[in-house]
């Protein structure tokens, strides 16, 4: 019998280095592209968490390339040559076909960025993980999920696990109009996207104006690091929300952010 989690609940996984083949590449908008993986050593690969991160590993050297023949994931840069790693949400995975997809920001910087650009099927990259999951069951009667594109796949993955019976509201920062995304769900979801040209708004100012969504909330929040922190004491201090059932993460940092 299926055991059904009711709780919030932190999984471990074995951590394991996977060399897998691009199978397809697709440009979704402008600036996201998506980069179907796969291959025998896909098998086994589990992600229960919709906001799970897997590390994606880009050698730079052909001293790091060799290195990933026998590199131990998280072993540290004590163990031999470590090549440049990001985490990424894995945004849909089917071990019938072997296929893992990755969204990928095309911001022009970066080794993650830089690949993507230029990946083609038949090449390869290496990933690990995830190390774990962070379960959310579908329990509340409501969802407040706040991102920039970065976290546009956890959000998308999210809102496809939801019951018709459940709310959500999004809202989202991209960069202009063209980056809006077709968001699936059967629940009732209201998406608020908030356009960065121009400049008129932003992620906490319109976190500060919302009307919180009623009943059971889960809230989560996804951005620059910075941002994050300030959206989250917006959610607990000005809309009252529940601290336990509040998750606020940093995706990215900005090179001249501070720390408060």
């Amino acid at each position: 019998m299926t055991e059904v989690i009711t709780t919030i609940t932190r999984v471990m996984h074995d951590i394991k280095r996977r060399r897998l083949e691009v199978l397809r590449v697709v440009d979704l908008t402008p600036r996201m592209r998506r980069i179907t993986l796969g291959g025998p050593e896909l098998a086994g690969f589990v992600s229960l968490g919709t906001d799970d991160h897997v590390k994606l590993l880009f050698p730079q050297n052909a001293e790091q390339a060799a290195a990933l023949e026998t590199l131990v994931p998280g072993a540290g840069k004590d163990n031999g040559p470590q090549p440049e790693m990001r985490d990424y949400t894995p945004r849909r995975y089917d071990l019938n076909t072997l296929e893992l997809d990755i969204d990928f920001v095309l911001h022009g910087d970066g080794p993650a960025s830089t690949w993507a650009e230029q990946a083609k099927p038949g090449q390869f990259l290496h990933i690990a993980g995830p190390r774990g999951s962070m379960i959310v069951p579908d329990i509340f009667d409501s969802y407040l999920l706040i991102g920039d594109e970065t976290a546009l796949p956890a959000i998308a993955r999210r809102l496809e696990g939801l019951a018709a019976n459940r709310r959500a509201l999004v809202i989202v920062e991209v960069e202009n109009g063209k980056e809006q995304q077709v968001l699936h769900s059967a629940a009732q979801v209201n998406v608020i996207w908030v356009l960065r040209e121009g400049g008129k708004d932003n992620l906490l100012a319109t976190a500060r104006q919302i009307q919180v969504p009623t009943g059971s909330l889960y809230a989560w929040v996804a951005t620059e690091s910075k941002v994050s922190r300030r959206i989250r004491r917006v959610l607990l201090d000005e809309h009252g929300l529940d601290e336990q059932f509040v998750k606020a993460v940093g995706y990215w940092k900005l090179a001249d952010s501070g720390e408060e």
